[in-house]
């Protein structure tokens, strides 16, 4: 068992390995090596996804050792139950290989399965959003909360699409019965990014199916300390949804 730090301790943790992470992938930009496949053929895996939450891992294990690690790329690293970070190195690979700037880095820590903090990086933009449970969120460090538009035909918001194609198209499906009811939609290829963009106002609601937990983890708990409300999937395959509270309820029923 590890002497568990306080959420405060958690996010500065998150913050500091964050930052040094997007450096990484920054630094990695003009050089992207794609070294395998996951999912489908299209779900890359870079060098720098490999490089970058080796490091990662590293730096959390020297501030918290003994706590789990789970993580996009090398899977769930056992350690204490109480403690577990949940990380994506680069979100937004697919992105990153075609030299588009939304990447992020995404860091959560989770206690007795709960996130309590976390960091998504924006690593072209340098911009770091970070929350702690019960502190509220911030964006370089500045208080940031979300928008408020009056209605869901009044609100911008962002999707995000799976790499099987068959489930893409369901996605397509959603997103047609959606489009007119809204002010319009964006789709920028990182979750972390678009919940992170939820919470500061930029976006009125973010929505997808079939996330995976370390997309969103860190993300969610910005979106809702920025006061979002937030819905986590409840499975694989379920809808996440995060946005403003005047149109959070209409978002959710008009994707479910």
């Amino acid at each position: 068992m590890i002497a568990l730090p306080a959420v405060g301790e958690l996010e500065a943790i998150a913050v500091a390995v964050g930052r040094e992470a997007a450096s990484a992938v920054r630094s990695s930009a003009d050089d992207v090596t794609t070294l395998d496949t996951k999912s489908t053929p299209t779900d890359v895996v870079t060098a720098a996804d490999l490089a970058v939450e080796t490091m990662i891992r590293d730096r959390l294990r020297a501030a918290t050792p003994g706590a789990a690690i789970i993580g996009e790329e090398h899977g769930d690293t056992g350690g204490d139950t109480e403690l577990a970070w949940v990380v994506d190195p680069i979100d937004g690979t697919v992105n990153y290989l075609h030299g588009l700037p939304f990447v992020s880095v995404s860091i959560a820590a989770a206690v007795d399965g709960r996130v309590v903090a976390g960091v998504v990086v924006d690593v072209h933009r340098n911009e770091v959003f970070s929350a702690a449970a019960g502190c509220g969120s911030r964006m370089d460090g500045r208080p940031v909360t979300v928008s408020c538009p009056p209605a869901l035909d009044r609100a911008l918001v962002a999707t995000g699409y799976a790499y099987d194609a068959d489930v893409r198209a369901a996605q397509g499906q959603v997103l047609a019965s959606l489009i007119g009811r809204v002010a319009d939609v964006r789709g920028f290829g990182s979750t972390a990014l678009h919940l992170a963009w939820v919470a500061c106002g930029r976006l009125d609601g973010f929505y997808q199916s079939h996330a995976n937990r370390w997309d969103y983890a860190a993300g969610a708990l910005i979106a809702e300390e920025a006061g979002a409300v937030v819905r986590l999937p409840d499975g694989p395959a379920g809808m996440l949804v995060a946005a403003a509270p005047s149109v959070a309820e209409d978002l959710a029923a008009a994707v479910s």
